[in-house]
């Protein structure tokens, strides 16, 4: 998939949970990538997370973080 496109569905998904407070709406957004995302799609968030995440909103780039930091870590 189109980094581009993909970006702009992560924003898409934070612009719902942006009412929310910060905290929750981090949540909101990495609950929803890791339930209905297909895990080609978050494996290539987290390498665009790696190379700087450009385009991602403050709470996008927060929930990526923390799904490749969790991705990341020992079962």
């Amino acid at each position: 998939m189109n980094i581009e496109h993909l970006v702009h569905m992560a924003n898409q998904i934070t612009d719902f949970f942006k009412s929310y407070p910060e905290e929750e709406a981090i949540a909101g957004v990495e609950n929803h990538i890791r339930q209905f995302w297909d895990p080609r799609m978050r494996a290539q968030l987290s390498k665009h997370l790696d190379a700087g995440g450009a385009g991602l909103d403050a709470i996008t780039l927060a929930a990526a973080k923390r799904l490749h930091q969790n991705a990341a870590a020992p079962n």
